[in-house]
């Protein structure tokens, strides 16, 4: 898992999307496998069954089907480290301006940053909460999201999923 530090893993956008989902950044196995939210503890993907984004379950090296919901996945700072708690206020802030930079080109409908320490280092606002957020870019408008690692105990894949079923149903047009 060490030589995959540092390394970078392709986001899964396109322009169009419903909704761009944001990490921290990728792990070390995200890093070795290539594909986002891939250690085997990670909530995310069966979180996006859960919530109604995908019809089924979804495997990490599955990640490209997200794009056939107009769904996505970046990062807010794009190296691999063991643990989010290895990026600097630095990297955090310059991160979330090449974020904005990667939103105002794509124009998703909603960023969903998944973890609210991440969205308010990257933005510094420290006041953010779980929930739409004032903050727009461009047109496209910001929800926070808890992060799905397993680590975060304070929120069940259930609580999670209703979060994410928030965002679902704001982020779904009628037309869809």
């Amino acid at each position: 898992m060490e030589a995959a530090r540092d390394r970078l893993v392709p986001d899964v956008v396109a322009g169009g999307l419903r909704v761009l989902f944001c990490g921290i950044n990728p792990g070390l196995m995200t890093a070795a496998t290539g594909h986002h939210f891939a250690r085997p503890g990670n909530r995310f993907w069966p979180v996006l069954l859960l919530s109604g984004f995908t019809p089924r379950l979804l495997k990490p090296m599955e990640q490209r089907e997200l794009l056939s919901h107009r769904l996505g996945i970046t990062n807010v700072v794009a190296r691999a480290t063991a643990r989010a708690d290895e990026l600097s206020t630095e990297e955090y802030r310059e991160g979330g301006r090449l974020l904005a930079q990667k939103v105002t080109l794509l124009k998703p409908r909603w960023l969903a940053v998944v973890g609210v320490t991440a969205y308010r280092a990257a933005y510094d606002d420290r006041k953010a909460t779980v929930g739409p957020q004032e903050r727009v870019i461009g047109n496209t408008r910001v929800w926070v999201l808890p992060n799905p690692s397993g680590l975060n105990a304070h929120w069940t894949a259930t609580t999670m999923a209703e979060e994410f079923a928030r965002l679902r149903a704001a982020a779904t047009d009628p037309e869809d």
